[in-house]
């Protein structure tokens, strides 16, 4: 998203409000919102999610992430997701345990076997905004070369196909969630994520804004 704001606001993309962008994630669709004295809105449809199991241990697994296994709640599955990029979706107890936790990015290999290069992604339903139904962190893959993404649109779309298939299976109404990430990096931003169901499938669309934060330069 940052992206697609940086190469609109610079009159890049001149009066384009919809186009298509090809990621790691697969070909997505944009469409861009501008609306008086609100900003920009960028739109992007993800891909079809898919979920794998986790059958690690839960005990290794808040170790890497710096909490305790009773942190993890167990009411709730622990799975993997992708709508093009895997993650590992934890779900925690408590919004306190969130400011604890210290990821040894190093070692996620040896606790997702299944998938090595997986990143970590708790969340839980405590949230600091009362208007957001989901809190997250990201942590990511030792591969990638950082070590946590202050907001993860990817990682926010498979959280919405798993609030609609593990935790509200009872309408097909479309939902609107809001999920709340980097607070803890002192860099707190919001996504909203739409949900539209048809028996086993899942349409995802994520939509936000992106700020200003500084110019650097890079030499090739």
């Amino acid at each position: 998203m940052a992206t697609i704001y940086a190469l609109k606001t610079r009159g890049v993309l001149g009066d384009q409000t919809e186009l298509t962008i090809e990621t790691k994630a697969g070909v997505l669709s944009i469409r861009l919102d501008s609306q008086l004295n609100k900003g920009i809105y960028i739109m992007m449809q993800q891909a079809l999610p898919q979920f794998q199991e986790f059958n690690g241990s839960l005990k290794d697994l808040a170790s890497v992430m710096g909490i305790q296994e009773e942190d993890i709640e167990t009411n709730l599955p622990t799975v993997y997701g992708s709508t093009g990029i895997w993650t590992l979706l934890v779900p925690i107890k408590n919004l306190s345990a969130f400011r604890t936790m210290k990821p040894n990015n190093k070692q996620f290999p040896e606790v997702l076997k299944e998938m090595p290069k997986a990143s970590v992604h708790p969340f839980c339903l405590e949230t600091y905004d009362v208007n957001a139904q989901m809190h997250a962190r990201h942590f990511s893959s030792p591969y990638s070369g950082t070590i946590e993404d202050p907001v993860t649109g990817t990682a926010s779309g498979i959280m919405g196909a798993y609030y609609a298939k593990y935790m509200n299976k009872e309408t097909d109404s479309p939902l609107n969630l809001l999920i709340e990430q980097g607070h803890e990096m002192g860099r707190d931003g919001r996504i909203h994520v739409t949900v539209t169901r048809n028996n086993d499938w899942y349409g995802i669309e994520i939509k936000g804004t992106a700020v200003h934060v500084k110019d650097f330069e890079v030499s090739i």
